[in-house]
């Protein structure tokens, strides 16, 4: 991404990388804006002087600034935009951010227009692979040991990195905004929603499981959502066909902790658990999303379901819709072909042209008269 983010700073006055607790936002702000004065505004020496005396603080600290953690202090952010306004030059400050939920809310109240947002997942499969040897470049271990830098670069068992990070970032920053009290019911709501990774989101029946409201559940999926842990994808409803689902499905932006969350911690485990195809699902999208979003890239991702159940895991909007099929299998057959066949049928009629994908654990990619098989290996390149 940081190609990506130093054209950004060229073209705006400020910009802005959000994405979850460890995800590697610091490293990156780095390495897109070298020379620049890096601040961590977590550290009371600087969000103290921040709110204390805003103006004299942005007079020090006037141009190519680095503020890391910026949510800390909210009150920064109209000071930002009358001292950019006034500065008038592009690059002036590089903005990061975990809690997403107040730092997406403050820039759009103040910043609007002024600034470039990024959104930065843990590492993608381009990032690692050059680094694993041949037995490592397996799914199965990858969804188990998730995509968070540190579990890289420092070794760490996955199972003491997840339970470290579940108790350190999700409890306490998610239960802090939210201000629950009920530490039992909101830790029953985190695995409830793994337990329906890949369903339809109902969230009466997870509202009925933890003993909370319907509105409760709402909003803690929201937070889940704002700060990285989970994500909502939207159903595709073009309006050529009535019968459809039109609920969003619930997928979690780390398989890693998707899996802790789970219990599953080995790879017998994992090949064995009813979820698996739900997993390596998981495991797919969340790779198309960061293909996508490091190149600086926000494309439309859906997924279609009609009423009897017939469904396709992801579409992306493109200059043509691009079609996926998503399978847990190395042997290719031709019923994996049925739904994105149907789906393609259904919108050529409404005039939408379309792209087709098989994507499998298989290690070889190829074409199957129109569509194109492809190896979650080539998600790698």
């Amino acid at each position: 991404m940081a190609p990506a983010v130093g054209k950004a700073l060229r073209q705006f006055p400020i910009v802005s990388i959000t994405g979850p607790r460890q995800s590697g936002k610091t490293t990156l702000a780095h390495l897109a804006a070298s020379g620049y004065t890096y601040l961590n505004m977590e550290l009371e020496e600087h969000s103290y002087f921040a709110r204390k005396d805003p103006v004299s603080f942005l007079q020090q600290y006037a141009y190519k600034v680095i503020l890391d953690e910026v949510q800390a202090v909210p009150s920064l952010f109209p000071y930002l935009q009358q001292h950019t306004d006034k500065l008038g030059k592009n690059g002036a400050y590089l903005l990061s951010g975990s809690q997403n939920f107040q730092l997406l809310e403050s820039i759009s109240q103040t910043l609007a227009g002024r600034v470039a947002v990024f959104s930065l997942l843990p590492l993608s499969m381009a990032e690692i692979f050059p680094y694993l040897r041949s037995s490592q470049k397996n799914w199965k271990q990858l969804c188990l040991k998730g995509f968070y830098p540190r579990l890289f670069r420092e070794k760490i068992n996955p199972g003491i990195f997840f339970n470290s990070y579940l108790k350190t970032y999700v409890e306490k920053d998610v239960r802090q905004v939210l201000n629950i009290h009920n530490a039992r019911a909101f830790t029953q709501f985190i695995k409830l929603c793994a337990i329906r990774t890949g369903t339809v989101l109902n969230t009466q029946d997870i509202a009925t499981a933890t003993g909370v409201d319907n509105k409760t559940i709402n909003r803690w999926v929201a937070v889940l959502e704002a700060s990285y842990i989970l994500h909502l994808l939207p159903p595709y409803y073009n309006n050529f066909d009535k019968r459809i689902v039109k609920k969003p499905k619930i997928y979690f932006y780390d398989t890693g902790l998707l899996c802790s969350l789970l219990g599953i911690s080995t790879e017998t485990g994992l090949q064995n658990h009813k979820m698996l195809g739900s997993i390596f699902e998981n495991f797919i999208i969340n790779e198309k999303l960061k293909q996508y979003y490091n190149k600086g890239l926000s494309p439309a991702f859906y997924f279609w379901q009609d009423t009897n159940g017939r469904e396709v895991d992801l579409l992306i909007e493109e200059d043509k819709l691009l079609v996926h099929e998503i399978k847990s299998s190395t042997v290719v057959k031709p019923e994996f072909f049925k739904n994105i066949n149907l789906f393609s049928s259904i919108a050529k009629d409404a005039g939408i042209k379309t792209k087709k994908y098989l994507i499998n654990t298989g290690d070889k990619s190829y074409q199957i008269k129109n569509t194109g098989v492809q190896s979650w290996l080539g998600l790698s390149e």
